[in-house]
């Protein structure tokens, strides 16, 4: 049976101006950009069936807090009349973009940028909503290899090897199946021509470094920029997978080899995101849905005295005698410390104010035909991943990360069980206390968002 659907495209220019600090990579780097390689774009695709509309947006950011992406829901309902819990705004998670607020010494935000910021990406989704025509959407699955490694059960980053070993066409990980080894490609076309598409992996777009300082979307934006060009006219969206524990081959490489490698792997992706375009079938839409649920998530019973006694350990080495702002001793490094103290800080004047400190995030699910998309604001694991979808018996069910928030990691049970670093101090980054059993709870928020998906 065949179902009347409309799809639009938006796009809209969201890159900074030189100078701004970008995100990501370590405490207090003083990151600030010194040029642009490329353009950061937010990218929208909307649809439209019986009289539903949903819309997606894709920003080449680090992330967005929930903060902003409401100020660009309302914006967009304001002018097109959408329900705005019906606009999900993603970020690819890119390392050479600027800091978006809220993270604590990852590259300091820029308040200029972030006034104007949510206007630029609400112009995408009023753009795609403004052009819905009926089209057609295909779907392929394909393969998509010699990108991705996990970081916490394989060891990718062996400098004892030269980066052409990463960079020749035969490179795989140890242990593919710990990576998302496919990538899934949604393709939008009217009257036989390509009007957009939609790629989705799994792994941290940061083949370029903390010694790198232009803006750039990195290896995902290179090659959906490249596939724009490839097809004329089209407007192509990036979605981020469960990558907490994945990474790309190349990483931490001095900036020659860096950049060298960014279009590698680009053209890498690109080829992969190509095939699927030329071999998406027809899918039937018989209805667009969507849901979202407010979930807080239990966090470790920390209270008041593990919170000065944490404090007063990190103040400790911090004002230590002769400590400088560059000083590292017994693997600890003082600008790490200073983060930590920060968020210690601001957890003992909530809690002495008696305010929660386990925020309330999202769960945002859309379901196109028999395409669903869950998406949250963490770094999903991949052991996530898989433990959801063996319960959700929708065929193609895509777990999208950086949606509408930024909480941080969710690592699966064997990482919380290590503790340590990963577990219970880079939560602090994002002004989050640690989470006490994130892997059961998000993959149990996934699959009940799912089942409300119908």
């Amino acid at each position: 049976m065949h179902y009347t659907m409309k799809i639009g495209f938006g796009k809209s220019d969201i890159t900074p101006r030189v100078g701004v600090q970008l995100a990501g990579f370590g405490p207090f780097r003083n990151r600030h950009s010194n040029g642009i390689r490329d353009n950061l774009w937010a990218r929208a695709i909307a649809f439209e069936q019986n009289e539903s509309k949903i819309v997606i947006v894709s920003c080449d950011l680090t992330g967005v807090v929930i903060e902003i992406t409401n100020r660009v829901r309302e914006i967009v309902s304001k002018e097109t009349g959408i329900f705005s819990g019906a606009i999900m705004v993603t970020c690819t998670h890119t390392h050479s973009a600027p800091s978006t607020g809220t993270y604590i010494g990852w590259g300091e935000a820029d308040p200029p940028y972030l006034e104007v910021l949510p206007a630029r990406i609400a112009n995408a989704c009023i753009d795609a909503l403004n052009s819905l025509e009926e089209a057609e959407l295909s779907h392929a699955e394909v393969p998509c290899e010699g990108i991705a490694v996990n970081r916490e059960y394989d060891q990718p980053f062996d400098h004892g090897n030269p980066i052409e070993h990463f960079l020749t066409d035969d490179w795989r990980p140890d242990k593919p199946e710990l990576t998302d080894t496919t990538c899934h490609v949604l393709k939008a076309t009217r009257n036989g021509e390509v009007i957009g598409f939609v790629s989705y992996f799994a792994c941290h777009p940061v083949v370029c470094c903390e010694e790198t300082f232009k803006i750039h979307g990195d290896f995902v934006g290179v090659a959906t920029n490249n596939l724009e060009k490839k097809y004329p006219g089209s407007i192509g969206l990036f979605l981020q997978g469960a990558q907490g524990d994945v990474n790309s081959c190349v990483a931490h490489y001095p900036e020659p080899e860096s950049m060298q490698a960014l279009d590698i792997i680009a053209t890498r992706y690109a080829s992969a995101v190509q095939n699927g375009i030329e071999a998406a079938e027809p899918v039937s839409v018989d209805e667009i849905v969507n849901h979202r649920d407010i979930v807080t998530f239990t966090r470790k019973d920390w209270g008041l005295d593990k919170f000065r006694t944490l404090l007063a350990e990190c103040e400790a080495f911090i004002h230590q005698p002769g400590a400088t702002d560059s000083l590292m001793k017994d693997r600890k490094v003082l600008r790490m410390e200073m983060v930590y103290a920060i968020a210690l800080r601001e957890f003992i004047a909530k809690a002495e104010r008696g305010e929660d400190l386990a925020l309330p995030t999202e769960i945002h699910g859309i379901r196109i035909g028999p395409i669903c998309l869950i998406g949250s604001g963490f770094e999903v694991y991949q052991a996530t991943k898989n433990l959801v979808l063996k319960q959700v018996p929708r065929e193609i069910t895509l777990l999208v990360g950086f949606a509408n928030d930024r909480c941080g990691y969710a690592p699966d049970d064997t990482v919380a069980e290590r503790g340590g670093y990963t577990v219970d101090m880079t939560p602090f980054i994002c002004r989050q206390l640690p989470y006490a059993n994130i892997h059961k709870e998000l993959a149990k928020a996934f699959v009940w968002n799912a089942k409300n998906l119908g």
